[in-house]
C-alpha cells in the first residue's frame, strides 16, 4: 500500500475541554508528560483558591481587558491538556490585542505581564483582521507561577508576528499553551525566547483554517543550574498549499539543567502541495546538563512539495574553536563567539534593535560572558 493510499486516522486530541476534571491526572507513563518533572509542578495541576488573574500594562490602544465570554475571542478553541483547562476555567477576564481589518500597525504592540499573586492565571488573545499587519511582544513575569493560554488568530491575507519573552530570575514556574489559527494566505510568525523560570513548559501549536497559509515558529532558550524547560510543538497541516518552518535552538550550562524539545508535524490526507521543515539544535556548555530532542513527522499523503526534520545535540565545535584560537583569539573569548554565533540566526530575526540587544545581553550575562554590540541582521525580520 502506498503512502498516499494509507487509510486516514483520527489525530484529534483525546480530550478538549474547559473542565480540568475531564483530563486524567498527568503521569510520566503518558507520552505528552513523559519528560515533565511532575513533582516540580505539583499544585498547578488543579485550581488554587488563592490564585488570581494576571496583571498587565501596555500603551497601545489595541490592547484591552475584556470578559472571557467576549464575542471577539475565539470561542471554538478549547484547551487540549489539563493545565490549559485549569487556566481557562479559572480566568474571568482576558487580555485582548485586537487589530481590525485593513490596519497596518507601525512599531510593536508591547504587553508587560505582572503576576498579582504567588499563582496567577492568564488568557491572552491576539486577533488580527483581514489584510492587517501587526507585531506583538509579550513580556512574561517569571518571578511567580503563571498558568496561561495564548491564542492567536491571523485573519485572511494578514501578517502577524508574536514574540513571547520569558526572562528574569529562575524562581517561577510557567505553564502555557500557545495556539495559532492561520487564515487564507495569512502569514504567522512566532518567536519564543525562554531564559528564566524554574520550570517552563510551552506548548505551541498551529492549525490552518484555509489554504495558502504560512507559519514560522522560532525559539531560543537557555537553561542553567537546575532549570527545566520543555517546548512541545504541534503543526497540524489539514489544508492544501500551506507551509511551515520550525527552528529552535537551546544552550545548556552547568548544574543539572534539563531541556526537552518535541516537534510534531502532521500532514493530513487533504493537505496536498504543502512544504514543511522542523529543526532543533542544542549546545551543551558543560558535562552536567541533559537535552532531549524528539522530532516527529507523519505524512498521510505523498503529494507534498517538501518535508523534513533534523535534530542535533553536542558540545562546542572543536574545529571552530581551533580556527578562532589559531588567529590569536583567547579560548574564553572564542567560546563566547561560538555561543553568540549559535543564537545569531534566531535573534537576528528581531528587527527591534533595542529588544535584540537586550535579549543577547541577558544571554551573555547569564553565561558570564563579556557584552557584545549586536547580532547581525538577516533573513526574516520580526
Amino acid at each position: 500500500m502506498s503512502l498516499a493510499e494509507a487509510p486516514p486516522r483520527d489525530h484529534a486530541p483525546a480530550v478538549r475541554s474547559l473542565n480540568f476534571q475531564d483530563f486524567m491526572d498527568p503521569s510520566n507513563r503518558e507520552e505528552e508528560w513523559k519528560f515533565t518533572p511532575l513533582e516540580r509542578i505539583s499544585g498547578l495541576l488543579e485550581p488554587i483558591g488563592s490564585a488570581s488573574g494576571i496583571g498587565w500594562a501596555s500603551t497601545s490602544p489595541y490592547v484591552s481587558e475584556v470578559a472571557i465570554d467576549d464575542p471577539r475571542l475565539h470561542d471554538s478553541w478549547t484547551p487540549t491538556d489539563r493545565v490549559g483547562a485549569v487556566a481557562r476555567g479559572a480566568v474571568t477576564k482576558a487580555i485582548l490585542i485586537d487589530v481590525p481589518k485593513d490596519i497596518v500597525v507601525d512599531g510593536s504592540i508591547v504587553v508587560d505581564l505582572k503576576a498579582l499573586a504567588a499563582v496567577s492565571y492568564a488568557h491572552i488573545e491576539v486577533v488580527v483582521g483581514e489584510f492587517s499587519s501587526a507585531t506583538v511582544v509579550i513580556r512574561h513575569d517569571v518571578s511567580a507561577d503563571v498558568v496561561g493560554n495564548l491564542v492567536v488568530q491571523a485573519g485572511a491575507e494578514s501578517d502577524v508576528k508574536v514574540l513571547s519573552v520569558l526572562d528574569g530570575d529562575a524562581t517561577g514556574r510557567q505553564l502555557w499553551q500557545w495556539h495559532t489559527i492561520v487564515g487564507r494566505n495569512a502569514t504567522s510568525f512566532g518567536l519564543s525566547i525562554a531564559l528564566g523560570g524554574e520550570v517552563v513548559r510551552m506548548v505551541p501549536s498551529v492549525e490552518y483554517s484555509a489554504p495558502g497559509g504560512s507559519a514560522v515558529m522560532l525559539g531560543a532558550f537557555l537553561a542553567d543550574g537546575s532549570q527545566y524547560q520543555e517546548h512541545r510543538l504541534f503543526v497540524d497541516h489539514a489544508q492544501p498549499n500551506c507551509t511551515s518552518y520550525v527552528a529552535y535552538k537551546g544552550a545548556l550550562a552547568g548544574g543539572t539543567a534539563h531541556t526537552v524539545w518535541v516537534g510534531d508535524v502532521l500532514v493530513r490526507r487533504a493537505a496536498t502541495g504543502i512544504e514543511t521543515y522542523e529543526m532543533n539544535r542544542n549546545l551543551l556548555l558543560a558535562d552536567g546538563p541533559r537535552a532531549d530532542s524528539v522530532p516527529n513527522l507523519e505524512l498521510e499523503t505523498g503529494d507534498v512539495v517538501g518535508a523534513g526534520h533534523a535534530s542535533t545535540t553536542g558540545r562546542f565545535d572543536d574545529e571552530q574553536l581551533f580556527y578562532l584560537q589559531s588567529r590569536g583569539i583567547p579560548e574564553r573569548v572564542a567560546r563566547q563567539l561560538v555561543v553568540r554565533g549559535f543564537f545569531a540566526d534566531v535573534l537576528s530575526k528581531i528587527s527591534d534593535e533595542g529588544l535584540r540587544r537586550e535579549i543577547l545581553g541577558r544571554i551573555e550575562q547569564r553565561l558570564g560572558m563579556e557584552s557584545t554590540s549586536e547580532v547581525e541582521d538577516g533573513g526574516l525580520d520580526v
